[in-house]
């Protein structure tokens, strides 16, 4: 299950759920190599759900192609209740004295969160970086989710395992300690946790063995993660601006945009148009003008619509539909970078069989985009090149997401939420 924090609807009186699957003694291949296991999910109406949802956890037998079942090869499959819930905390760990567990240098430590489940098994929940040759290592804060930490039960045990990272991939045990997340939240109020690291098998063996170091939490910080929908409920409207002549690629996209408008209309401009009587290029006119040399607008188009964004409670979307490319892409990736500071998405629709090399650069696949200005603090582009029928599909696949990052990265809560029930007269 994905660690993301949106997801999608469920039906009222449904619950959901969190598979785990697991596979034991695979047979090898015909070439006597080991396999690539990867699994297909598939849903069955014949009870088979049923059986996972009421033992919560199901071992079978795995059945070949040939329908013979493969001796001593299982597939197991968990089932837990998710809770509804979007909380997350932020945790940072280090260690203080721990064991040395190399000969020529000192240990390379890295700890391992598990959550423990109520039939007793194990699921990693973090593993931290390595840090090299420290006894006493200082981790980087991490943040995860309280389902995944401890199923949102703050007694549930949570075991950490600590390590000394070995190359060959053989790490050497140095030592462990359980606990809860209702122990872990002492830290939340600025007071540090400690706990002993413990290495049983010293602990059995050595008469006077105390332990092998000590485990410090020192943060320990609750965060609710808002969701595209909280912004949405809470009064937040997203704009869009389509400047474009494409009448049945704007109806496509328009039908998704609508729901999101309180007013249900969109400002729309063109750009690249050469205006009677001097026919000089304009970069903005009114929709209806026929629209020609778009190549060199783009740019200008992107700085005039950052300049009229100010107010928060508001979020633009730029839809820009063209098909021309892009000349000047230097002044259009300083554009895109200082847009990326504001509430604002960009999407870019390329209509027919123009080189889109350019735009698909803007769209910061390989990485955040750079420029003279600096480099962008989102991702904020998404370019689609696809005919008409498919915007519907794929235009907004990314706006939800870019939503959520701009108003968390401002630390701007959603609104209050909006009654849907009728006022009293």
């Amino acid at each position: 299950m994905s660690e993301g924090v949106d997801s999608q609807p469920v039906a009222l009186g449904a619950c959901r759920v969190e598979l785990r699957v697991s596979c034991w003694s695979l047979p090898e291949r015909e070439n006597a190599t080991n396999p690539d296991p990867w699994l297909v999910v598939q849903l069955l109406s014949d009870g088979q759900w049923s059986e996972i949802v009421s033992q919560t956890k199901v071992t079978k037998n795995l059945v070949l192609t040939n329908e013979e079942i493969a001796e001593n090869s299982t597939i197991t499959i968990e089932a837990e209740e998710v809770s509804r819930t979007n909380e997350f905390v932020q945790l940072q760990f280090h260690g203080e004295e721990l064991d040395d567990k190399d000969f020529f240098s000192k240990s390379d430590p890295f700890l391992e969160i598990y959550k423990i489940t109520a039939n007793e098994t194990e699921h990693l929940v973090w593993r931290t970086e390595v840090v090299k040759n420290n006894l006493s290592p200082r981790w980087e804060p991490f943040r995860v989710s309280m389902q995944s930490l401890c199923s949102c039960d703050p007694d549930k045990t949570i075991r950490c395992v600590i390590y000394d990272h070995d190359s060959s991939g053989k790490h050497d045990y140095i030592g462990e300690f359980s606990t809860n997340f209702q122990q872990m939240l002492q830290a939340s109020t600025g007071d540090e946790v400690k706990w002993e690291c413990i290495n049983h098998k010293y602990q059995e063996k050595k008469k006077h063995y105390k332990n092998s170091g000590y485990i410090v939490l020192t943060q320990c910080k609750m965060e609710k993660v808002h969701t595209f929908l909280d912004y949405i409920m809470g009064g937040l409207q997203i704009s869009f601006t389509e400047p474009n002549e494409y009448l049945k690629a704007l109806s496509s996209v328009g039908e998704i945009c609508q729901d999101y408008d309180s007013d249900k209309r969109f400002p729309a401009f063109g750009f690249g148009a050469r205006i009677p009587p001097d026919f000089e290029v304009s970069t903005q006119v009114v929709l209806e003008i026929r629209l020609t040399e778009t190549d060199r607008c783009l740019t200008t188009s992107l700085s005039t619509s950052t300049l009229r964004i100010q107010n928060a409670k508001k979020y633009r979307v730029l839809l820009v539909l063209t098909d021309g490319v892009v000349s000047d892409m230097p002044e259009a990736c300083d554009a895109v970078v200082r847009a990326s500071r504001l509430p604002l998405s960009i999407i870019i629709v390329g209509i027919g069989n123009a080189d889109f090399s350019d735009m698909r650069e803007l769209n910061g696949d390989r990485g955040m985009l750079e420029s003279d200005e600096g480099r962008a603090v989102r991702d904020i582009v998404q370019f689609v090149p696809a005919p008409p029928n498919a915007l519907a599909k794929y235009v907004l696949a990314e706006v939800p997401k870019q939503v959520v990052e701009y108003y968390a990265s401002k630390g701007i809560a959603p609104g209050t939420q909006r009654s849907s029930s009728p006022q009293p007269q």
